[in-house]
């Protein structure tokens, strides 16, 4: 299935935030999914992968995001911010939505891999 589902994200470092410890790295990431597509679509689960800069990985997966489930109508955006922990001042973040139309198929939406890193960390 291949409907028009855009997902736009934009990161922030957060470098006093106090979930950071020692040698550890906030982010805020905002998502913004806007529905170009005819249908309803609601978002059924996330899953993200985390790399950090020595390539570690930590797998993310769940139902919704920030506890929501949004339906989203045709031509609507929903847009929503959370947030990473990572080990290093470089990483990436990749995944997929799994959303559903309203006659009930299921498909992914990727989101395409983004860069997470600390200001003039990367040239």
């Amino acid at each position: 299935m291949d409907l028009p589902i855009v997902i736009r994200v934009k990161t922030q470092y957060l470098p006093k935030h106090d979930a950071a410890k020692e040698g550890q790295f906030v982010f805020a990431y905002q998502v913004s999914i806007h529905n170009q597509s005819s249908d309803k679509v609601k978002l059924l689960e996330r899953h993200w992968l985390v790399t950090d800069g020595n390539g570690k990985q930590n797998e993310v997966k769940g139902p919704g995001v920030v506890g929501k489930q949004p339906l989203i109508a045709p031509g609507d955006v929903f847009s929503y911010t959370s947030g990473v922990i990572i080990d290093t001042p470089v990483g990436t973040m990749q995944g997929h939505y799994q959303m559903q139309t309203d006659e009930g198929e299921v498909f992914n939406a990727p989101i395409d891999v983004f860069s997470l890193a600390i200001p003039k960390s990367v040239h």
